[in-house]
């Protein structure tokens, strides 16, 4: 993001993102790599997120998406959120940043 431009929806979305923590594992979703897609209409304001967790028995599988679609409602310019949880593929680390992997320390 540029010092010189206002961000874009896309962008304050990411933003929103990042500050929503995995309720096991200190580190934001995003940089995580439970994002899978993100789907934004400029024009209508309306945001689509493919998302996954860690584990398909994670504890909070049936509340998490509703969260972060409540959190992304708060996004100056966004009408409407879809959030759909996937599991395929499923995650791995792998996925994670190198901002996640530095603050968990697996390196």
């Amino acid at each position: 993001m540029s010092d010189c431009t206002t961000p874009t929806l896309e962008e304050r979305v990411i933003e929103n993102l990042k500050g929503i923590f995995d309720p096991e594992i200190p580190v934001n979703i995003y940089d995580l790599g439970l994002i899978y897609t993100i789907v934004v209409d400029d024009e209508s304001g309306d945001v689509k997120i493919d998302m996954t967790l860690t584990s398909p028995n994670c504890p909070v599988a049936q509340t998490f998406p509703q969260t972060v679609q409540d959190s992304i409602l708060k996004v100056s310019g966004v009408s409407g959120v879809a959030v759909e949880l996937v599991w395929d593929p499923p995650w791995d680390k792998e996925r994670m940043s190198e901002v996640a992997k530095l603050e968990l320390n697996m390196f």
